[in-house]
């Protein structure tokens, strides 16, 4: 657990500009023309609360309603470094500050997952390199290469440590529809030591590739008004999967792998509070929200269990659900994903098969006829929505009362909805993982509608809905967020300021502002526009 300060508190989500700081300046190049798109961040030294903004056309950049304290000033772009900046701001204080971005190299931290895919080899001299396809296939399911691989320089045995550590703690996921065999590991051990290991193959920068840049992607003037607000999880390797607002203003946080934990975290201090679930071996928590009476509910996706933190004890009860016979341990013999918690106090929750469980009964009901399912969302009536993100997947509706179940198939064949969302017109959203498009349904009408996104791997995984009607995502692939407008189709790519976004579900809070967890970078934040 992490202390931090309640007076140097919440930058711009409590801030009053008669109380606070302002920070203006620009970026330029070696030059001294105008540096366009860099990230400028503002970090608190004492709650590590950290601000995001991007300098636009003219270089310039702007921090307003920083409460006053010690900051550390940073600047944040693709193959480009500045000193950063130690500055203490007082209450009503307007400071300037001017950074200059030296050239450096293009770091292969610092590209997006899809430009690896495209870099990295597949052939070497004569020789097919298998391992290729294990590791994007099976390995970046969950993480991607940039914050677990190409920060680090193992030899071959260290690489076969993580792998068989990866194969020990996920292995309810990994073996779950095809056994990760000896030879599969032998051969990503060894793919993996060719591109990151001490003598590497890949170039010391991938900008040095020639295919480097036609995998840049551009960003439109509008996409310099995004401002990210990040908070640090205090101890690391926690995977934050999301966080999720409870009535009492706290920020619940799900902790996907080994950590077994759920997090509470203060957005005015930064202060996370965790509570370590019961279950041995690997919970990853995929999925935390909290109920009307105050409990907490969170799903164990590495051993088929409901977990609920009791707001009277903070105490964590673990509800285990039956397995397929023979695929004990298994994803594929049952899994609880994702969860929501309806007016009735029933969790409902996705995985392996949906289910829906009776706190008063203590007892799951499986739903037979959606076997396997990712994303859900209940309308207003209590009705359970959800998407299939498996070949050929559909959307479909769990009726409240009955139980009975209708499925509807998007347009756009084996486009795998992943996340879904019902907006407060009841219109029914969701993002085709593979067909890299954003679809609509209208459940009065039964017609669909679907928007296709850009880049060659849009990838929309989190989905979330502003209350002006803009839908967003996050790209997997692209490492970008986007905005899309259905009254025009126009879509707004936006840049993050770390790689590896890895965001997997978009909440709003009480002021409408997006909440995010980037898993791979361990922090949780929202964003907004200026």
């Amino acid at each position: 657990m992490r202390t931090a300060s309640k007076a140097l508190g919440a930058l711009v989500l409590m801030a009053f500009p008669a109380q606070a700081a302002t920070v203006t300046g620009t970026v330029k190049a070696q030059g001294g023309a105008p540096f366009r798109g860099a990230f400028v961040q503002a970090q608190n030294v004492a709650n590590k609360i950290t601000v995001s903004v991007l300098s636009n056309a003219a270089g310039r950049y702007a921090f307003a309603d920083l409460p006053a304290g010690q900051y550390q000033l940073r600047l944040k772009a693709v193959g480009v470094s500045a000193e950063p900046r130690a500055v203490t701001l007082t209450a009503n204080q307007n400071a300037a500050h001017e950074f200059v971005a030296r050239n450096g190299k293009v770091r292969w931290t610092e590209i997006s997952q899809y430009q690896g895919q495209v870099l990295f080899p597949a052939v070497l001299g004569n020789n097919v390199l298998k391992g290729k396809d294990i590791l994007l296939g099976r390995c970046f399911a969950c993480h991607a290469f940039q914050s677990r691989m190409a920060s680090f320089k193992r030899d071959e045995n260290g690489w076969r440590d993580r792998v068989n550590y990866m194969r020990g703690t996920m292995h309810f996921f990994l073996d779950s529809q095809a056994p990760f065999t000896d030879q599969q590991a032998d051969d990503v051990t060894a793919y993996m030591n060719l591109l990151f290991g001490e003598n590497s193959i890949l170039p010391e920068s991938p900008a040095d590739m020639p295919a480097y840049k036609n995998t840049v992607r551009n960003f439109s003037d509008e996409a310099m008004r995004i401002v990210y607000v990040e908070y640090d999880i205090p101890a690391k390797n926690r995977f934050p999967w999301s966080a999720v607002e409870a009535k009492d203003g706290g920020f619940w946080i799900p902790y996907y792998g080994v950590a077994n934990r759920i997090g509470r975290l203060d957005a005015k201090t930064g202060e996370v509070v965790e509570y370590r679930t019961p279950n041995l071996g690997t919970a990853a928590i995929h999925s935390a929200v909290p109920a009307p009476d105050g409990s907490v509910w969170f799903t164990q996706q590495g051993s088929n269990k409901l977990g609920r933190w009791d707001p009277a004890t903070k105490q964590i009860a673990e509800f285990q659900d039956s397995y397929i016979p023979g695929k004990e341990g298994l994803t594929s013999g049952g899994a609880k994903h994702t969860t929501r918690v309806d007016a009735q106090g029933r969790v409902w929750t996705t995985g392996t098969p949906l289910t829906m469980f009776d706190p008063k009964t203590k007892k799951f009901t499986a739903i037979p006829e959606v076997p396997r399912v990712y994303g859900l969302a209940l309308d207003r009536d209590g009705n359970c929505w959800f998407a299939e993100n498996i070949e050929n997947g559909q959307i479909g509706v769990v009726d409240a009362k009955t139980l009975k179940v209708k499925k509807w198939a998007p347009p756009t064949k084996d486009g795998r909805p992943r996340r879904i969302l019902i907006g407060a017109d009841g219109i029914v959203w969701f993002a085709e993982f593979r067909a890299g498009k954003i679809g609509r349904f209208d459940p009065k009408t039964e017609k669909f509608q679907e928007f296709t996104l850009p880049g060659p791997e849009a990838t929309p995984y989190a989905l979330g809905l502003g209350r002006d009607g803009i839908v967003w995502y996050s790209s997997e692939h692209q490492d970008v967020i986007g905005a899309l407008d259905p009254k025009t189709g126009r879509v707004t790519e936006y840049p993050y300021p770390h790689a590896e976004n890895t965001m997997r579900e978009f909440f709003p809070d009480s002021e409408g502002r997006l909440w995010f967890g980037s898993p791979a970078n361990n922090k949780v934040g929202y964003f907004t526009l200026k």
